[in-house]
């Protein structure tokens, strides 16, 4: 049993971690509740109380009942100091939702009411998950306070995008999702398991905690999934991408302390913590979206597939009547990364990946490297129905220009997870940038 510390500041999305206590208790986690004032005017203390099995704290100048135990556990015999004996019996620590007036506090080393001040006490994992309107969320001084608790070893576990609270409003800052919240908790339980190095899914010791990876700090744009183009108003074509790989690089980037964003074409998977995401549909989206956040990249990771080609759009939907058959035609799309090489400035580091098929892929691999204008290229080969597209596991060949002179370093990596992959992929990266 892990003891999940949740602190909830005021917000609509407060409802949010009412399910998530029910997910952790379920799971056999003991969950106590901290409330900051403000968040009762959206859900009160009784509903927390009722899930969790547990008082529901306010004030540090309130007496806790439990004296600083979990449920399920023996209070101690003495009367400790509350906000410090709650917090010090923590596994982890999990602000949800996180408004901005909080993060503010936070990040400045506030302590100026119970949650704050246990956060400031705290020695266990602290994992905070922004919920806001867009507009709060993408300002420089909430992002500013998050780079800063991220540079601490905070995790931050990103919002989503879609519908706000107030009404007729879309955009990114919605509070990422119970399961993925739990998720987060977990992860960073399992990782301070062990002081100087963290567990990744298969047991393994990896040498990089979160937060001190070479990558600290540094903005990493990545695309992932597949781009759909449409047929007509109903119809697409598209392609069998999932996503699992770009998401997977984005994952391990931001534990490494990047300030991950991905550009998600059709990814139905939830988004990794602490990761912003930009959801798109068309090559074209994509195009938009990444010309858009390029310049203030420092690495790029396209894992994307973009289609090639698209169809010229008929207007609504097209009638099978008596037809035989349909023709389409098809158009070329712009070339996304060519494009984004071209525009670069120096300092960026650009990664292609290129999914071919058969014994010739590495060829054309290494002929996209030099065309492209790319530092490297990550080469996989799609014919393997145990790797790749929609697969967990992959396996891949890392191809870099090692010199002017067009001589080029390949780098194969076994078939092993997508996380794996996305290590090695990222230590190529590292040693691009003259980190090793």
């Amino acid at each position: 049993m892990s003891r999940i510390l949740l602190g909830v500041s005021g917000g609509i999305a407060a409802y949010k971690s009412l399910e998530l206590i029910r997910l952790a208790t379920a799971a056999g986690h003991a969950v106590r509740v901290i409330q900051t004032p403000n968040s009762r005017r959206f859900v009160g203390e009784a509903s927390f109380a009722a899930l969790s099995g547990g008082p529901v704290l306010v004030s540090e100048f309130a007496r806790d009942p439990l004296r600083g135990a979990f449920p399920g556990e023996r209070p101690p015999d003495h009367e400790p100091i509350g906000h410090l004996e709650l917090v010090a019996n923590a596994d982890v620590l999990l602000i949800a939702p996180a408004s901005a007036n909080t993060i503010a506090k936070l990040g400045s080393g506030m302590a100026d009411n119970l949650l704050t001040s246990c956060a400031l006490a705290a020695a266990c994992p602290v994992v905070i998950a922004p919920a806001m309107n867009n507009r709060m969320y993408e300002h420089p001084a909430t992002q500013e306070n998050l780079a800063r608790l991220r540079a601490r070893g905070t995790q931050i576990v990103g919002p989503g995008t879609g519908r706000l609270a107030s009404k007729g409003e879309e955009g990114v800052g919605r509070l990422a999702e119970p399961a993925e919240l739990l998720a987060a908790c977990e992860g960073a339980i399992a990782g301070s398991g062990r002081q100087g190095e963290f567990f990744d899914g298969d047991g393994l010791a990896r040498g990089v905690r979160a937060g001190e990876g070479r990558l600290e700090g540094v903005p990493v744009l990545i695309t992932a999934g597949g781009t759909r183009e449409p047929i007509d108003s109903v119809r697409f074509v598209g392609n069998s991408s999932s996503g699992r790989m770009g998401f997977a690089l984005a994952a391990r980037a931001a534990e490494r302390g990047a300030r991950v964003t991905v550009i998600a074409a059709n990814v139905s998977l939830p988004a990794p913590p602490g990761v912003r995401v930009v959801e798109v549909e068309t090559a074209g989206e994509l195009k938009d979206a990444a010309e858009r956040e390029f310049a203030g990249a420092e690495v790029l990771l396209m894992a994307a597939a973009v289609a090639d080609f698209a169809p010229v759009a008929a207007e609504g939907k097209i009638k099978k009547g008596g037809r035989e058959r349909l023709e389409l035609a098809l158009e070329p799309t712009p070339d996304v990364l060519s494009a984004l090489s071209k525009a670069r400035r120096p300092g960026q580091t650009l990664v292609g990946f290129a999914a071919e098929h058969g014994a010739e892929g590495l060829e054309h691999a290494r002929g996209k490297l030099d065309a492209k204008g790319l530092d490297a290229i990550v080469f996989n080969d799609i014919s393997r129905a145990e790797i790749g597209f929609d697969s967990n596991e992959n396996e891949v060949t890392i191809l870099t220009a090692s010199n002017g002179a067009g001589a080029v370093a390949a780098e194969h990596v076994p078939q092993a997870s997508k996380e794996r992959v996305a290590e090695a992929i990222l230590d190529a990266v590292e040693r691009l940038r003259g980190g090793v």
